[in-house]
């Protein structure tokens, strides 16, 4: 399965959540129930992923987290937030460098359409 096939998935999944919980929970409790039902859909999900950063030969585990990675293909930043900022698509763009992915999805379930808090953030792809 690719990027793509991945994260239309993974949009329909977060529709469905969405419309079953409403905007504005907490992050993590978004989280919880779209891991959940993304392995319900026979994804492979992996929450709170360590995104290490190489300076100087060095690896240095503690830099990033990844809310989801799916696959470990795709990257989920979750927000629960009423207006996505650039600093929030730099973040996710940082975690596909660092990690060498190449699609995340910026997902804020603070809005009230869910398909307007959903942006693509590619990495070469």
């Amino acid at each position: 399965m690719n990027e793509n096939e991945i994260a239309r998935i993974v949009v329909d999944a977060a529709l469905q959540v969405h419309r079953g919980t409403g905007p504005g929970l907490l992050e993590s409790v978004y989280e919880i129930i779209l891991a959940d039902e993304l392995e319900r859909r026979g994804l492979a999900v992996k929450r709170q992923v360590s995104i290490p950063i190489h300076f100087n030969g060095r690896v240095f585990d503690e830099g990033f987290r990844a809310d989801l990675l799916i696959n470990e293909k795709v990257i989920l930043e979750l927000k629960s937030i009423g207006l996505i900022k650039d600093v929030h698509k730099k973040q996710l763009l940082t975690y596909l460098k660092l990690s060498g992915k190449k699609l995340g999805l910026l997902i804020n379930f603070g809005e009230t359409l869910i398909k307007n808090g959903i942006t693509r953030v590619v990495n070469g792809l």
